[in-house]
């Protein structure tokens, strides 16, 4: 974890998970995903180390909904897929 985030925390799950909350936690764990550095993993995004908060978030928000990892990796499919 990098400095700044010990002292931010963690980001607060929603009380209740919604649909809209799932689809935004699918868009910060595919907008915030691992890519590889010379000195480790870090986020795609803003190169915070990875796992960053926002794909903390996103996936403790996919936990609590209650989705399995086949069902996350299908949402990040449809996510990617071209629109047509």
């Amino acid at each position: 974890m990098d400095s700044i985030e010990e002292i931010l925390g963690e980001l607060p799950l929603p009380p209740y998970v919604t649909a809209e909350d799932v689809g935004f936690a699918i868009k910060a764990v595919t907008v915030h995903a691992a890519e590889q550095w010379p000195d480790g993993q870090r986020c795609r995004n803003d190169r915070a180390v990875h796992p960053c908060r926002l794909y903390r978030w996103g996936r403790r928000v996919l936990d609590q909904r209650g989705l399995t990892d086949r069902q996350v990796q299908v949402l990040i499919a449809e996510q990617e897929a071209p629109q047509p």
